[in-house]
Parts: structure tokens; sequence; C-alpha cells
């Protein structure tokens, strides 16, 4: 099972921003292993929020550990069956832990989305 989160460039802390973080850590929970996707729709004009979502997608995303989450983002996420969890604080380990203890709630309170402000 993969699980994905929103990380800043440092790789150590959460990005607050869903659809436009500079990068998503993929963890491959069975073999432990990390890998780093550039989120290439952090530069996109509009539509940030989906188009990362359907990396994640793409890339076999069954679980996504994020302090927020948009609509249109999140109708796609769910589409695909993908859990949805709130993380708390920055740390990505400490969320990482929190999650594989069952500690992180589900992301039910969805916004709805920075349309057309950049993700500012």
């Amino acid at each position: 099972m993969k699980i994905a989160m929103p990380v800043n460039e440092d790789k150590t802390t959460v990005c607050i921003s869903f659809g436009r973080t500079p990068l998503f850590l993929l963890l491959d929970k069975e073999t432990g292993e990390k890998e780093y996707l550039d989120n290439s729709a952090a530069a996109s004009q509009g539509g940030a929020g989906i188009k990362a979502a359907q990396i994640l997608v793409d890339h076999g995303t069954k679980v996504l550990l994020t302090p927020r989450c948009g609509e249109n983002a999140a109708a796609v996420l769910k589409a695909a069956d993908i859990a949805l969890y709130k993380t708390r604080g920055d740390s990505v380990e400490d969320n990482l832990a929190a999650f594989k203890a069952g500690e992180l709630p589900e992301l039910n309170d969805i916004h709805p989305g920075f349309h057309n402000h950049g993700g500012k």
C-alpha cells in the first residue's frame, strides 16, 4: 500500500498546501521504501489540486495524509478510493508514526478550494 504526503523541499516538514506542494512523499507501507515525486501541478495557473490528485492516482496511492484538501481534489481522490487523513503538526516522521499507530483522524473538513487564487 502506498501512502502519500505533501512535503516541503526539506523533506522533513508537511506542506500546508496539497495542490501546490513542491514534493509528494510516497511511502510503500510493505517495504518501507520512500520516493519523492516532484509536483508538476504546483506551477499550474489553475486546477493544481485536481492535477496533483491525479499524480497520486497515477502512482497507485491508497492513503493521503494532508493538513487540508480542496473539494475538487478530494472528489478525484475519493473517486479513486484514496483514503484521506488529517495531519497533526508539521513533522513528516511524527505524522507517519501517528498514522501507523491509528492516531490520525479522517479528513472530513474539505474546503471549497482556492479557485483562481494561485493557491495562496
